[in-house]
């Protein structure tokens, strides 16, 4: 028959492996949200869409991109980027702290010890950290109103009418 200590030793990997399995899965739903994050009207990739006035018929739809093109460069040159200030870092160090240090007291409240501490601190960080960025990334990098508001003007001063984001 197997002793106590050796089904609690099978029986701690096995709870090891289910939380790595885990933490593997939470990050790549992370990195599935994001990647949808990042697409679409509201997400900093999106590119002006021209009405077909005047302008537009005038110079054709490939010159017309061509000009896009030049006002993003312009936008850029004047030090602006498509993408307001990145929360990911920002929430993801957030959520490590809060979720690491709750989870470390909480450690210290049942009797885990300090290495049963620093364990679960580091392991709450991890959690606290990726769902900081999920949640970074599902409400997005929000594009930067000052930038597309240069490339808008930029487009207008050349006769183009920009309806939108896409």
């Amino acid at each position: 028959m197997e002793s106590l200590n050796e089904w609690l030793t099978r029986a701690h990997a096995m709870i090891l492996r289910f939380f790595i399995n885990r933490r593997v899965v939470l990050l790549a739903i992370s990195l599935a949200l994001a990647s949808c994050a990042s697409r679409g009207p509201d997400s900093p990739t999106a590119k002006p869409v021209l009405y077909p006035n005047a302008a537009f018929n005038r110079v054709g739809e490939v010159q017309a991109q061509n000009e896009v093109a030049a006002c993003h460069s312009r936008a850029s040159a004047a030090g602006l980027r498509p993408e307001g200030s990145s929360q990911m870092a920002q929430r993801a160090g957030e959520g490590a702290a809060v979720a690491g240090v709750a989870s470390a007291i909480g450690a210290l409240v049942f009797g885990r010890g300090a290495e049963g501490m620093l364990r679960a601190g580091a392991g709450g960080a991890a959690i606290g950290g990726a769902a900081g960025a999920t949640q970074a990334a599902v409400r997005g990098g929000q594009p930067n109103s000052v930038y597309r508001s240069f490339v808008q003007r930029c487009l207008g001063e050349k006769g183009f009418d920009v309806i939108g984001w896409n």
